[in-house]
C-alpha cells in the first residue's frame, strides 16, 4: 500500500494522509465483507470515491439508453449495466458497458480494457467528474468509445481517439449530439445502429 500526502485547507487538519489501494486490496475488502454491495463507492486511480446520488431524470435516461443500446448490440457482444470494470488501478462501475464476447465470459471476472468496446456514463450531478476524472481513466486504458449522457444539457457527448497511458490521458475527439440528432452506435469501427437523442431523454 502506498501513501501520498496532501495539504488540507487552512483551519482544518494541517496534513491529511490518503492511502491508495490496489485493485487486489479493494477486492480483498469486498471479499472480507468490509465493503458490502450497498456501499456506494468505486475505485478510481487507487482511491475509493463515493458515487453520486441519482435523480429520477438520471434513472430515466439510464433505463432508456440501456434499452436503446441493448436492442442494437449484435452477436459477439454483451451489455452490462452498472457493473464493475477493472481498469489498471481503477474499478469504476459504468452505467453501461458493451463488452466483447458472451455474457458468460464474465462470470468469474470483470471486463478489462481489452474487453470494453463502449463505456457509457449517465451524468447529472456527476457531470464534471465524468468529464474529467472518468474520462482520464478510460482514455488511459484505451477504451475506444466513451459516451457521456448529459442529463443536464440533454445531449450525448461521444469521446473517441483515446491517448492511452500518457502523462495527460485524454480523448482526442468529442462529438456532441443534441435534440433532433441521432448518435451512431459504433463498436470496433462498425456502426451497428443509431440512437435518437430524444429517445434517451424523453
Amino acid at each position: 500500500m502506498t501513501t501520498t500526502e496532501r495539504t488540507a485547507a487552512p483551519g482544518f487538519i494541517d496534513r491529511a494522509t490518503f492511502h491508495q489501494l490496489t485493485v487486489a486490496q479493494y477486492h480483498q475488502m469486498i471479499a472480507n465483507g468490509i465493503l458490502g454491495e450497498d456501499v456506494p463507492v468505486e475505485l478510481i486511480e487507487g482511491y475509493m470515491v463515493t458515487k453520486m446520488p441519482r435523480s429520477t431524470e438520471h434513472d430515466y435516461s439510464l433505463s432508456a439508453v440501456q434499452e436503446e443500446v441493448r436492442a442494437r448490440v449484435p452477436a459477439g457482444y454483451c451489455l452490462r449495466g452498472q457493473c464493475a470494470t477493472t481498469i489498471l488501478n481503477s474499478e469504476p462501475e459504468p452505467d453501461v458497458v458493451v463488452a466483447r464476447g458472451a455474457l458468460s465470459a464474465y462470470k468469474n471476472r470483470h471486463p478489462g480494457p481489452a474487453d470494453a468496446a463502449l463505456v457509457i456514463e449517465v451524468s447529472a450531478s456527476s457531470l464534471a467528474y465524468d468529464r474529467i476524472d472518468k474520462s482520464r481513466v478510460y482514455a488511459r486504458a484505451g477504451i475506444p468509445v466513451y459516451w457521456i449522457v448529459n442529463v443536464i444539457d440533454k445531449q450525448i457527448e461521444v469521446l473517441t481517439d483515446p491517448s492511452g497511458p500518457t502523462d495527460a490521458p485524454a480523448y482526442g475527439t468529442t462529438t456532441t449530439y443534441t435534440a433532433g440528432q441521432q448518435v451512431p452506435l459504433a463498436l470496433d469501427g462498425n456502426t451497428v445502429g443509431h440512437i435518437a437523442v430524444s429517445d434517451v431523454f424523453g
